[in-house]
């Protein structure tokens, strides 16, 4: 159709003529109400956006001779990635004498790596390159991971269970109503004051 046809024609109607594709031969145009067109293109960007994760990669660094609670904490970190469906590169620097064991390192990777199992899986095999040992982690998918250890539990648990030590059942929460303090009871001038049974 002609162009100045089909601008007729748009104009006709109430709406806008709009170029879908400029490379096609000839070129293909839509009469469409222009404000709705880019509203909804923006909206299918919107969503392409959100169901696309970006490869965001963290690092956790470790070495040798790392004291267990210092693991534990770095293990926290890199569960708290995963679970965000980031990637973790793990690697292990060896400093001074210590290269002339890199069993022990090797040993304190793969029990990091064991630890991290129900949230990821190594892409590949620990390799020790130069000075360290380097493995990426990903995360596995949504419905195999473990649940985020983090993460509160449903309202549900937190009211069916009495919080820890505590023998009256209480959440943690105002109770309703609170109880009012005993009565005293008065018998006489010169009597001592006694407390209501």
């Amino acid at each position: 159709m002609d162009l100045g046809a089909a601008i007729n024609m748009a104009r006709s109607q109430g709406f806008d003529l709009v170029e879908v594709s400029a490379s096609a031969n000839p070129p293909v145009c839509r009469i469409v109400d222009f404000g709705k067109f880019k509203y909804e293109q923006a909206k299918r960007e919107r969503d392409s956006r959100k169901h696309h994760h970006a490869n965001i990669v963290k690092e956790v660094q470790l070495t040798p001779r790392i004291d267990p609670h210092d693991l534990g904490i770095k293990q926290d970190h890199a569960v708290g990635f995963l679970c965000e469906d980031m990637k973790v590169k793990v690697s292990l620097r060896f400093r001074g004498r210590e290269m002339a064991h890199t069993e022990i390192g090797m040993g304190v990777v793969q029990k990091f790596l064991k630890d991290l199992s129900p949230w990821g899986h190594p892409d590949f095999t620990p390799k020790l390159v130069g000075r360290s040992i380097n493995v990426m982690v990903s995360p596995l998918p949504r419905a195999k991971r473990a649940r985020n250890p983090k993460e509160p539990e449903g309202e549900a648990a937190a009211v069916s269970e009495p919080a820890a030590g505590d023998k009256t059942g209480n959440t943690g929460r105002a109770p309703a109503s609170v109880p009012e303090p005993p009565e005293l009871a008065v018998a006489g001038p010169s009597a001592p004051i006694q407390s209501a049974p």
